[in-house]
């Protein structure tokens, strides 16, 4: 068994250690105050800062980027950082606008982390989608990453990136067995654009677990930033009234204290 220790920077920001390796999951380390176009005339405030500061950080083997065109999931001070990583991983179009270290996946292709003294990690690239169907051209690629390693217990650890839950999710809890999920949620949606949500709420998260039945559910990306709309107390609500058996699944991290997860 390989020991997995997870540390929740802050919005969608995870440091991952395992068996060596040191994954960071969609970079933000801004400070707060300052407000970023999103697009389509959307935009949003940062309202917190990350736990910890870059120069805090230990060295970075690979970053998980979900999508790299929203500075909820990549700002500035993240898109500086990730040059010091040996590899970005995110999607084809990200790899293409980014260039450099950057490797795109598309959706259930795998790539490998190996060497030397260090547990092999494959990532394999899973479906994500803002918004309802048709929405790709505005919101843009994104995507989930789960990762597999020799020696897990429970299943694999699945980065879900900004999605809502749709029907590619949906295959991907009878396609893989997810022992701990790292839950983008927050419900984020824009006065603009009315109800649309851009990522899970926690009826959809409850629903996805209730698909997965995975060991331990981790919400992330639920605070930090204006365009946020459920937060940890609003979250909570909505999964205590949950069967025991699912809401008893999820688990809520400290920011900043590196976490022991069991795998």
């Amino acid at each position: 068994m390989t020991d997995v220790r997870v540390t929740h920077l802050g919005g969608p920001t995870v440091l991952i250690e395992v068996g060596g390796w040191r994954l960071l999951t969609d970079p933000t380390f801004d400070p707060p105050g300052r407000r970023y176009s999103f697009g389509w005339g959307t935009s949003s405030r940062k309202t917190s800062g990350p736990a910890l500061a870059i120069a805090d950080l230990p060295p970075i083997d690979a970053v998980l980027l979900s999508h790299d065109h929203h500075g909820n999931n990549l700002d500035t001070a993240g898109r500086a950082l990730l040059p010091t990583a040996d590899t970005v991983l995110t999607t084809p179009s990200g790899a293409r606008r980014l260039r450099g270290n950057a490797s795109g996946l598309e959706p259930w292709t795998t790539t490998r982390l190996q060497a030397s003294g260090r547990t092999t990690i494959d990532v394999t690239a899973t479906p994500a989608r803002h918004r309802p169907p048709l929405s790709r051209p505005i919101t843009g690629d994104v995507t989930g990453f789960a990762l597999h390693w020799k020696g897990q217990r429970h299943g694999v650890l699945w980065i879900s990136g900004d999605t809502v839950l749709h029907s590619g999710v949906r295959h991907l809890a009878r396609r893989l067995n997810v022992g701990t999920p790292l839950l983008h949620m927050g419900g984020v949606r824009f006065p603009l654009t009315g109800p649309i949500r851009d990522t899970m709420t926690a009826d959809q998260a409850v629903a996805l677990c209730r698909l997965l039945r995975p060991h331990t559910a981790i919400p992330v990306h639920y605070e930090g930033w204006h365009h946020f709309h459920e937060g940890r107390d609003a979250i909570e609500h909505r999964i205590s009234a949950a069967p025991i058996d699912i809401r008893d699944r999820f688990r809520w991290l400290p920011y900043g204290t590196a976490t022991d997860i069991s795998t």
